[in-house]
């Protein structure tokens, strides 16, 4: 055996001896039967799995891996495996702008223009406190780019998004009016900590947390090409067989740090026995936003800040790739609940709090009567389901948002891109679902004409749907009316142009780097493409002259109808054949 083989196999038996190994003081055997048991489905070693981790005052009592880090050798998860957080990087990001300001190298109010004069004067000001906590209205640079073809598993660089955010024309708000959650705004975040510090965010970061406190095996992953010993590997199922779910990432602020549940472990302990910053600093992390109207958030500076059983938590998930992660904090009770997976159908927040459950006992003076009342399975049980027959159907709204509410066996459910979730009536047509944490809740109602729509409420946002009417028209009719929508549209804030053309009585759009796709026609004007809703615009005229995204969190983005060649368009049919030639119209007239 080579030197390489025999490294590469003793290397294999040390991880394999770490994953079987775990910190287990104060816990007895029972319960760690129960929490092994949670993660039994993933302990195979042909399956990803998770690494997890629970804190208790200045211990980590347990740790463990379950399924393998990497499918390709073999290497199986252990506590020691080095992991990508995703959006749990944000509370790191949050710390660093805090203890710059903390310094008094910067004040929270600042205008964020101050620190980056590349970012366009929009004609409102955006504070840093606006980007800590989601309320700046600038729209979401993951969402740009897949509007722009960029795949998830290209590599992403930081200059990559900052020219995109530098081409900005609007926002989807106007600052402090609304939460909605930006991935944008915590890159700006780090390109302040450089324009600050003089120092990547990436070394910032790592001189002012991580080696004061001790995390060795922690560090933003700002660059792709880096090599990190004992990382996990991200996989998705697809049919039942494990896929890669490449990540190349090359940026910081939103994502991107990589470290192991031991490090993570003396993160959690900061928050109750600080080493790093001190309670000023924790404060301000852990402050609620407040919008402009005066109402709080549950989210705070990169960190949401609520209760569970009547404890405090601070918590945080992330969701990059196959990478799932969650890590929640109770500093009153001096504990955390470390969870991260490297498969995209791995759901670290409910396994979290099944161990939640076992070892935090309800410290609630008395439950909610909201609580109470959900806690009631009668409540999923309609008296007279037909009163609700009117409601049932398909709603979307005009941030691209599409679900189902239908009925079943008496009792109502709401779908929306998973599995259907039962739903409890707990008004005259007020539904809730029953699930823990960020609940939902739907109210019915008609409008004047006798057309249906619902409003939909969660902790942090609001929206309201409209349910779908099919129209129903000929083949023919429907392609006649089609055809006004081909062109081409261009959009400057992403440099990048939409082409819609008519096939087999459907608008395609079709791009250069991603696969052709058939919008939904929901109303006259009205596409639906993959939780994507396209306005289309006309003029004066009622001549077509724009294409309008809205998708979440991205909003009005316009794409301008080009002006066309002289020749004719071709409207195809089945196997590409050309049906028909229709003249398309030029913009604005």
């Amino acid at each position: 055996m080579n030197n390489f083989l025999l490294k590469a196999s003793l290397y294999t038996l040390l991880v394999s001896a770490a994953a079987f190994t775990s910190q287990a003081q104060g816990l007895p055997d029972a319960t760690k039967k129960k929490i092994d048991g949670l993660y039994s489905k993933w302990s195979a070693s042909g399956s990803p799995g998770y690494t997890i981790g629970i804190v208790r005052n200045d211990s980590l009592i347990y740790s463990k891996g379950y399924g393998a880090a990497n499918l390709e050798y073999g290497i199986p998860n252990s506590p020691e495996t080095i992991y990508h957080m995703a959006s749990v990087s944000k509370q790191f990001t949050a710390y660093c702008i805090l203890l710059l300001a903390k310094e008094g190298k910067l004040n929270l109010n600042d205008d964020v223009r101050k620190y980056l004069p590349w970012f366009p004067d929009l004609k409102q000001t955006i504070t840093i406190r606006h980007l800590l906590n989601h309320t700046s209205g600038v729209r979401d640079q993951w969402t740009l780019l897949n509007m722009s073809g960029t795949r998830i598993d290209d590599v992403i660089t930081q200059e990559h998004i900052v020219k995109l955010l530098s081409r900005q024309q609007a926002l989807d708000f106007t600052p402090g009016e609304q939460y909605s959650y930006s991935n944008s705004g915590f890159t700006m975040l780090s390109e302040i900590v450089k324009s600050v510090s003089g120092k990547s965010l990436q070394r910032f970061a790592d001189s002012t947390i991580f080696k004061p406190l001790g995390m060795a095996n922690t560090h933003i992953h700002d660059d792709h090409t880096q090599i990190v010993p004992n990382r996990a590997y991200s996989y998705r199922s697809v049919n039942k067989k494990y896929q890669n779910a490449v990540l190349s990432y090359a940026n910081s602020g939103a994502t991107s740090l990589f470290t192991n549940v031991p490090d993570m472990a003396k993160w959690v302990m900061n928050f109750y026995n600080q080493k790093v910053g001190d309670k000023q600093v924790l404060a301000e992390l852990t402050r609620n936003g407040v919008l402009n109207n005066g109402k709080q958030i549950p989210y705070a500076s990169g960190i949401t800040v609520d209760e569970y059983h009547g404890w405090k938590q601070y918590s945080h998930g992330g969701a990059d790739a196959g990478f799932r992660t969650f890590v929640s904090v109770f500093p009153e009770a001096k504990m955390g609940f470390v969870v991260f997976g490297n498969f995209a159908e791995a759901l670290p927040t409910v396994q979290a709090y099944e161990m939640i459950d076992l070892l935090l006992k309800d410290n609630s003076v008395k439950k909610p009567l909201a609580a109470q009342a959900l806690a009631d399975s009668s409540m999923t049980k309609l008296a007279d389901a037909t009163a609700f027959q009117e409601f049932t159907g398909v709603y979307y709204s005009s941030d691209g948002a599409k679900f189902s509410y239908l009925l079943k066996n008496g009792k109502f459910y709401w779908q929306s891109a998973g599995p259907e979730l039962l739903l409890a009536n707990v008004g005259k047509t007020t539904f809730s679902t029953l699930t823990a944490g960020a609940r939902s809740q739907f109210v019915f109602s008609k409008n004047a004409d006798g057309s249906v729509k619902v409003a939909q409420t969660w902790p942090s946002g609001e929206r309201t749907l409209k349910r779908v009417n099919p129209l129903v028209l000929e083949a023919v009719a429907q392609t006649k009316m089609l055809q006004e929508y081909a062109g081409t549209y261009y959009s400057p804030e992403l440099e990048y142009r939409y082409t819609l053309a008519v096939k087999d009585q459907k608008l395609i759009l079709s791009n250069s780097k991603s696969k052709d796709a058939p919008l939904e026609f929901l109303e006259k004007d009205v596409f639906l493409m993959g939780g994507v809703l396209i306005n289309m615009k006309r003029d004066k005229h009622q001549k077509i002259v724009q294409l309008e995204l809205n998708a979440g969190r991205v909003k009005h983005l316009t794409f301008e109808k080009m002006p066309q060649p002289k020749s004719k368009s071709k409207v195809l049919g089945r196997a590409g054949r050309e049906e028909k030639q229709v003249p398309l119209r030029p913009m604005g007239s």
